[in-house]
């Protein structure tokens, strides 16, 4: 099992039109059940999703993947994750 973080606001918006939130979430958890995955989306919130992310790759048992499109979040991520996926390149993946 992999644990997957994903930065909600930047993969819907990878795709023109912009996927809903909803419909993201959808697809995320037929995915993650596909593949065997723990799955979470992060939404903005008291902190941002960015921040939330930062913080929970420390707090995962390996491997941990995050997926966003974000260079600075690919940076603060990159040496607790096993994998780092692009957001559109994740939203192909889930059609």
């Amino acid at each position: 099992m992999v644990n997957v973080l994903i930065d909600g606001e930047n993969v819907r918006r990878s795709t023109w039109p912009n996927l809903p939130r909803d419909e993201l979430v959808e697809r995320v958890a037929d995915w993650a059940a596909r593949h065997g995955h723990d799955a979470t989306v992060i939404w903005e919130g008291r902190e941002s999703a960015d921040d939330e992310i930062a913080a929970r790759v420390r707090d995962l048992d390996p491997p941990v993947w995050v997926v966003t499109s974000d260079r600075e979040l690919r940076r603060r991520v990159a040496t607790h994750t096993e994998r780092v996926i692009g957001g559109g390149s994740f939203l192909r993946e889930l059609a």
